[in-house]
Formats: C-alpha cells, sequence, structure tokens
C-alpha cells in the first residue's frame, strides 16, 4: 500500500482518519482509547523495542529544546506515562508538570510511576481532552506533547488550545513521527512499519492491531512542512522545526507572542513597549 496515496487522502468534514479507515469524527476518541488502553501497561517498553531506545534520545532533545528554567510550569499532553514529564523535573529545579491524557489507563501508569520516582509532589495527572483543555487562559509557561496529537481528531483545535493556555512567550513543542523519511530509507522502513511492527506488539504487548493502527497514523499525519503551516495558523510566532534520525522525527516549535503579550511579557505599558511591539510586527513575530 503506497504511503504517499495513503497521506493524500482528505477525509470529510464529518469523517476522519483512524489508521488507513475513514471513521466517523465521534467514534475516533473512543478507538483512539481502545489503543492505548490495551497497550498502557507496555507502552515504554514497545517504544524501546521499536525504536531500539532511538526514542529516548529523541525526547531528551526535546526536553533540551525547551531549555527548561526554575519554577517553569509545564503542560505536558497526551504524556501519561510520565517520560516527557519527569525528564523536564530532573531539569527544571522547582518545576511542575500538570500530565493531561485522555486516556485514564496511560496516567494510571504514569501517576504509580511518578509516586515510585518521587515526582509525585511536583506533578498532577489529569483526564483530559486535548482539543478541550480543562485549563485557563495563558497559565502554562509550556506545552509540550510527543507522540500524541497525531491521535487527535481536529489537530487544528488541539493547536489553538495550546496557544490558548500558554502565557506571553510561552513555548509550544511537539515530538512526532513523519511520514516520509529519506527516500533512500523509505521503502525499508515502509516494510518495517507494516510487516515488523505488528507483529513485535503481537510477541510484545499481544496485539497486533494497535500497532497496525501506529504505522497507519504516522502515514496519516501532516508533512513538517504541512504542520508547520497549521502552527503558524494557529496564532505562534517564531516556528521552525527541526528533523532526526534521517527524517523519523521532527521537534516542532513556536512562541505564543502577540501584540498585546509584549506589554505582558515585559511588564510594561503598552506605550512604554510599543516600540517592541512595532519592532515584532516587522520581524514577522506579532500574531495581530
Amino acid at each position: 500500500m503506497s504511503s504517499a496515496k495513503q497521506t493524500d487522502s482528505v477525509a470529510s468534514p464529518e469523517t476522519t482518519h483512524f489508521g488507513f479507515q475513514t471513521v466517523k469524527e465521534a467514534d475516533k476518541a473512543g478507538m483512539v482509547k481502545g489503543v492505548f488502553n490495551s497497550v498502557a501497561d507496555q507502552y515504554d517498553l514497545m517504544n524501546d523495542v521499536m525504536t531500539v531506545g532511538i526514542h529516548r534520545v529523541w525526547k531528551n532533545s526535546m526536553i533540551d529544546s525547551l531549555n527548561p528554567r526554575a519554577g517553569m510550569k509545564l503542560l505536558d499532553v497526551a504524556g501519561g506515562t510520565g517520560d516527557i514529564a519527569f525528564r523536564f523535573l530532573d531539569a527544571a529545579k522547582g518545576g511542575h508538570v500538570t500530565v493531561c491524557d485522555i486516556n485514564a489507563e496511560m496516567l494510571r501508569v504514569g501517576q504509580q510511576r511518578a509516586i515510585e520516582n518521587g515526582y509525585d509532589s511536583r506533578s498532577d495527572f489529569i483526564c483530559g481532552d486535548a482539543m478541550k483543555l480543562p485549563f485557563a487562559d495563558k497559565e502554562m509557561d509550556a506545552y509540550t506533547i510527543a507522540f500524541g496529537i497525531r491521535n487527535v481528531t481536529r489537530i487544528h483545535e488541539a493547536l489553538e488550545e495550546a496557544y490558548r493556555v500558554l502565557k506571553p512567550g510561552g513555548k509550544f513543542l511537539c515530538l512526532e513521527f513523519s511520514p516520509t523519511i529519506v527516500p533512500i530509507l523509505q521503502k525499508g522502513y515502509d516494510a518495517y512499519s507494516f510487516n515488523i511492527m505488528p507483529k513485535m506488539g503481537e510477541l510484545i504487548a499481544n496485539d497486533r492491531d494497535s500497532y497496525q493502527y501506529l504505522a497507519e497514523s504516522i502515514r496519516r499525519f501532516p508533512t513538517p512542512e504541512r504542520f508547520e503551516t497549521m502552527i503558524k495558523e494557529a496564532g505562534f510566532s517564531r516556528v521552525s522545526y527541526r528533523t532526526m534520525t534521517a527524517g523519523f522525527v521532527a521537534i516542532h516549535s513556536g512562541t505564543r507572542i502577540e501584540k498585546g503579550d509584549w506589554c505582558a511579557l515585559f511588564k510594561t505599558s503598552h506605550t512604554a513597549c510599543s516600540l517592541s511591539c512595532r519592532s515584532a510586527a516587522l520581524r514577522g513575530h506579532s500574531g495581530a
């Protein structure tokens, strides 16, 4: 099955993609829950097996890009088992992380890990939807999502919610698989994704279908170039991305900066910072 053809397929407004299937939008969240309910207890082990441990390098690089500071307040979405959250807490002295995930089973695993490793006093685990976050406007210093946004029914709504909950100057970071990699490796990557990954899921997690979905969902996800545009359309400035490991994954970043935010960011009046606002707009950093 051609990955290029699958990526180009577009669902109607009332439907969306669940892997290569076209399903009703109202049904997707429940289907995704079913996938992660099934694999929650083996999720971290399967990440190690499927990526030969390289996912740890990707996640560490994401935290390096975030550059956590003391006292930072992070929202980690779709991070149920705590992999990103705990890396952040190790790097941010006095920092606090809220993990928000739609899947209660993944949160259960993460909460248990937090207790076992002494992170529970600096972390909260909340069941919530990325498209309708249960947080106030401009509440978070940073927002991360790793290998989760491709499972969201309406990605643009999740990006808009990320923008809403970030404080002025707040940073958005997304780590996600790419549908295509360097051309010389594409054929082997497809063979691995559709033949080997589902078999490993069956052997280790007793769940072939969930890992078939994983491979298909990656091919459905926008290219890094298209996703970069979507982040800009959600209102973010300073948007960029970089690929790693021959293009297997990309780290996307953006910052919440709009005209009014410059005043809040520099803690001064709009008149006093009007020069900064105009300068930012000229550089393309204003959302106005």
